[in-house]
C-alpha cells in the first residue's frame, strides 16, 4: 500500500493560478527633492509594480533599499531580498513538509508585499535577507536561538541573523551599571531602525538615600543622560529618528517632577526662540534642552482613578522600602499631569490594571512598560515584530452590498502573516541574552492593520458612527481570532510556546475575555455572517487553546503604520480617521499637487450620488468650500466625511474627541495589546477637557491613550486648515500628525513624537 503524503500545512490561495512577477512592472524616476529644491535622494529607473504610487517607490526605494548593492535597484529586488531571509527562516522552523510548501508560501508572501495588502515592520524590510542575498556582514553581538544546540547563543554577525523587531520593552535596576547597560542595549536597537520602551520607576528619587549615606541624583537626572544618548544616535544613524519610552508609575517620588518635565524644557526652547536661536526640531533651542527624544507615560492604576474620584490623598512611595516619602492630594497630581499634557502633549496615560486584566502570561510576571508608541505590552526584556494588512485591498467597490469586505480573503492573509511572524522570532537576533531568550519562550506577535479610516469611508460609513464601530469591531474580532486558532494550530504541529504551562489558566482567561466581548458588538447593523463568522472563530480558539494551546502569548496590535502605511499607499495610519479630506499627490522628478482623497469619489459612487453632484462635490472639497452643508449632500451622509483636521472653513466637519475614544473602545476589546492612538483636540480646549479624555479612556477600558492639542507643540502659528508642524529633520519638508507622530510626506521620516 503506497505511503499517503502528508496534507500540507499551507495552500496558497492568492498565487495558485499565478506565476512570479504577478505585477505588470513600472519604470520610476526616484527623486527626492528638499524645500531648497536640492537633490536629497535619486535614484534612475526604479522598477516597481505600475500600480504603486510615486510616494511609496520614493520611500520605499530611500529607506529600504541597500545602498552599498548595486543589484537593489527595484522594489522586485527589494521584496526577493526580504523574502529570501524569510526562506530562511521557514525552513528553519521545520513547519513545512516539503520545499513545495515553502515555496508556496514564499510566494503568498511576495504577492502581499508587492501588492501592498500587508507589509512587515521597518526593520524587516532594513535588515531580512541581506546575508542570504547579498552576503553581507555586521559586526554587532547579538544573541539569537540556536537551532541546533536548542539554546540562546552569541552571535558576531547582525545581519546572518538580523534584527526584525520594531518594539522592544527593557527593565532597568537601580544602579548605575543597569542604567549604563540600558543605555548601549538602546543604542544596538536604534541603530538597526528598532524602538524602546521602559519603566523606569525602580530608580530611586532624590528623595532618597545611598548605601553611601549620600543622596541620590534622582530619577530625571538619569532620564536626562538617556535622552541625549537617544538624541546622539538618532542623529548619527542611517535609518530614522530613535524612537523610546519613559514609563513611570503614578507613586514614584518624583512624579510630578516627571510629569512636568517636558512642560518646563519646552518653556526654556520658547525662551530661547524668543531670544532668536531657531525654532526648528534640531535647532538650537531644542537641541538644547532635554526630554525631547522620548514619549513619556505615567502608569496609573485604579487605586490612583478611585482616590482621584473621592478627593482622598494620594502616597508616594519610596523605591528602597516601599513606606511613604510624601503625600500629595489625588486631584492635586491629576491637575499636574493634565496642565502638562495640554502645554506640551506629553505625558500620555496608561491604565496599569487594565493593561494586565488582559496579560495572558500574569504567572510570570506583570506588565510594567510599552514600546514608543503604545500598542505593544508585554513582559519586561521582549520583543514583538509587527505586521500590518491593509484594510482598503480587500474591499472589492465592484461586489455587491455585504460582499464589499472580502472576508475570506481577509482571514487567509491573516493566517499568512501570523506564520511568517513566528517564523521570523528564532531566525531573528536580539540585543541582550535575556529578549532573546523571552522571545523564544513567549513569541509575542503584532499584527494589526492600517487604512480603517479609508476603509469606512469608502463603505459609507461614518468614523463616528455605531455602525461605523460596529464594523470596525468585528473585523477586529475576526483578525485577532484568526491569528490565535492560528497560533494554537501551530502549537499543535509545533509545541506551545514554553511559557503556556504556567501561565494556561491566565490565557484561556484572556481568551475568554475577548470572546465575552463579542456580544457588546451591535451585530445588528452588520451582515449576519459577520456574528456567525466571529463566534464559531472564537468557539474555536477556545477549544482548540484548551486542547492544544497557544504558540504565540499575543497576536495583535494597533500600531502607527508610519512609514510602511506610506510605502502600501495607505490615506489612513492604522486606527486613525482621516486627517483631511485633501492629500497631496507626488509627481514624478518632484514636486507635488493637491488632490481630493480618493476616498471620497468611491463613498459617493457607493451613496448613490450621481456623476454630475460627484464632480460638484469634489470641486467643493477642492477649493474649500463648506460642501458639508451645501445643497448637494444628504444630511444622513455628512459625517461620513468627518474627518480629524476638518476641510471646510467653518471647521464644522472635525470629529470630535469623543469619536477618537469611542472608536477604541470598539476595537480595544479584540486586541492582545494596545492602539497607537492620538485624540486630536482643538487649540481652544481646556485642561478640563484633557481630563475628561483621560477619564474617559479609563472608565472605556482603554489601555493607553495620548492627546494633541492643535497648535501645543513647537510653537507653531496656529492656522487650522493649514497645520504646522516641525520640519523633517531629513528633508526639510512640512510633516503631518498621524498616530501621535509628525510624519514627512516627502521622504517618509519620522522627525517627532507629539507626546
Amino acid at each position: 500500500m503506497a505511503k499517503q503524503k502528508p496534507t500540507p500545512f499551507f495552500q496558497p490561495y492568492f498565487t495558485a493560478d499565478l506565476k512570479a512577477p504577478y505585477f505588470k512592472a513600472k519604470s520610476f524616476e526616484a527623486v527626492i527633492k528638499d524645500q531648497n529644491n536640492r537633490i536629497y535622494f535619486e535614484k534612475h529607473g526604479v522598477k516597481a509594480p505600475e500600480h504603486w504610487s510615486q510616494t511609496a517607490v520614493d520611500i520605499a526605494a530611500s529607506k529600504y533599499f541597500r545602498k552599498s548593492e548595486k543589484k537593489e535597484n527595484s522594489i522586485f529586488a527589494l521584496v526577493n531580498r526580504i523574502v529570501a531571509g524569510l526562506t530562511t527562516a521557514a525552513q528553519s522552523s521545520k513547519l513545512f513538509s516539503s520545499a513545495k510548501e515553502i515555496d508556496s508560501f514564499i510566494n503568498e508572501i511576495s504577492f502581499h508585499l508587492l501588492n501592498q495588502s500587508a507589509a512587515f515592520n521597518s526593520p524587516v524590510w532594513f535588515n531580512c535577507g541581506l546575508h542570504e542575498t547579498y552576503n553581507v556582514s555586521s559586526n554587532s553581538h547579538h544573541f539569537a536561538w540556536d537551532y541546533k544546540n536548542k539554546k540562546v547563543a552569541e552571535i558576531t554577525d547582525a545581519f546572518k541573523r538580523p534584527q526584525c523587531s520594531a518594539c522592544f520593552i527593557q527593565s532597568v535596576d537601580d544602579s548605575l551599571e543597569s542604567i549604563f547597560d540600558l543605555v548601549k542595549t538602546e543604542a544596538k536597537l536604534f541603530k538597526y531602525g528598532s524602538g524602546s520602551g521602559t519603566n523606569f520607576s525602580t530608580l530611586r528619587s532624590k528623595y532618597e538615600t545611598l548605601n553611601s549615606g549620600g543622596t541620590s541624583s534622582g530619577l530625571i537626572s538619569f532620564l536626562e543622560i538617556l535622552d541625549k544618548s537617544a538624541g546622539a544616535i538618532k542623529s548619527g544613524g542611517t535609518t530614522r529618528r530613535a524612537a523610546k519610552m519613559v514609563c513611570v508609575d503614578m507613586d514614584h517620588p518624583e512624579i510630578s517632577e516627571f510629569i512636568s518635565w517636558k512642560m518646563k524644557e519646552e518653556k526654556k526652547a520658547h525662551a530661547l526662540i524668543a531670544q532668536g536661536y531657531s525654532a526648528e526640531l534640531d535647532g538650537d533651542s531644542y537641541h538644547t534642552v532635554s526630554g525631547q527624544n522620548a514619549n513619556n507615560s505615567v502608569r496609573i492604576s485604579n487605586k490612583f482613578m478611585q482616590a482621584l474620584e473621592k478627593n482622598k490623598i494620594w502616597a508616594l512611595k519610596s523605591r528602597l522600602n516601599g513606606k511613604t516619602v510624601s503625600e500629595i492630594t489625588a486631584d492635586k497630581l491629576w491637575k499636574k499631569l493634565c496642565e502638562a499634557a495640554w502645554h506640551c502633549a506629553d505625558p500620555g496615560v496608561q491604565f496599569t490594571d487594565t493593561i494586565n486584566k488582559f496579560h495572558t502570561c500574569k504567572e510570570t510576571a506583570p506588565i510594567n512598560a510599552s514600546n514608543p508608541c503604545s500598542e505593544y505590552m508585554f513582559l519586561d526584556d521582549s520583543a514583538c515584530n509587527l505586521a500590518s494588512l491593509n484594510l482598503v485591498k480587500f474591499f472589492d467597490n465592484a461586489k455587491p452590498g455585504d460582499e464589499k469586505f472580502k472576508v475570506h480573503e481577509f482571514l487567509l492573509t491573516v493566517k499568512t502573516f501570523i506564520l511568517a511572524q513566528e517564523f521570523l522570532v528564532d531566525y531573528a537576533s536580539y540585543p541582550t541574552e535575556k529578549i532573546a531568550q523571552n522571545s523564544h519562550d513567549f513569541r509575542p506577535l503584532g499584527l494589526g492593520y492600517a487604512n480603517l479610516g479609508s476603509l469606512l469611508m469608502q463603505m459609507g460609513l461614518a468614523y463616528d458612527s455605531d455602525h461605523g464601530r460596529a464594523f470596525s469591531g468585528a473585523i477586529t474580532a475576526m483578525m485577532t481570532g484568526m491569528a490565535y486558532y492560528t497560533s494554537s494550530e501551530l502549537a499543535a504541529k509545533l509545541k506551545p510556546f514554553a511559557g503556556f504551562k504556567k501561565n494556561k489558566k491566565s490565557m484561556m482567561g484572556v481568551m475568554k475575555l475577548h470572546q465575552k466581548a463579542l456580544k457588546n458588538i451591535q451585530w445588528d447593523l452588520l451582515p449576519a455572517a459577520y456574528k456567525d463568522i466571529c463566534s464559531n472563530i472564537w468557539s474555536e480558539v477556545i477549544v482548540m487553546g484548551e486542547k492544544y494551546g497557544f504558540r504565540n502569548s499575543q497576536v495583535t496590535v494597533i500600531a502607527p503604520t508610519g512609514t510602511i502605511g506610506l510605502v502600501m499607499d495607505c490615506d489612513t495610519t492604522g486606527i486613525e480617521p482621516d486627517f483631511s479630506l485633501i492629500k497631496r499627490k507626488k509627481l514624478s522628478g518632484g514636486g507635488q499637487i493637491k488632490i481630493v482623497n480618493q476616498s471620497v469619489k468611491i463613498a459617493l459612487e457607493n451613496l448613490g450620488y450621481s456623476v454630475k453632484d460627484r464632480d460638484q462635490i469634489l470641486l467643493q472639497i477642492e477649493k474649500g468650500e463648506d460642501f458639508i452643508a451645501g445643497p448637494i449632500l444628504k444630511s444622513e451622509h455628512r459625517k461620513i466625511f468627518f474627518t480629524a483636521a476638518g476641510t471646510t472653513q467653518t471647521g464644522d466637519d472635525v470629529l470630535s474627541p469623543d469619536a477618537h475614544i469611542l472608536m477604541m473602545a470598539a476595537v480595544q476589546p479584540f486586541i492582545s495589546g494596545a492602539i497607537s492612538k492620538t485624540v486630536n483636540l482643538p487649540n481652544t480646549a481646556s485642561e478640563a477637557d484633557i481630563a475628561d479624555v483621560y477619564h474617559k479612556a479609563w472608565r472605556l477600558n482603554l489601555k493607553a491613550v495620548a492627546v494633541y492639542r492643535d497648535g501645543s507643540k513647537f510653537v507653531q502659528p496656529l492656522n487650522r486648515n493649514k497645520p504646522e508642524f516641525p520640519a523633517c529633520t531629513e528633508c526639510g519638508s512640512p510633516t503631518v500628525l498621524e498616530s501621535g507622530c509628525y510624519r514627512c510626506l516627502n521622504c517618509g521620516t519620522t522627525t517627532a513624537c507629539s507626546s
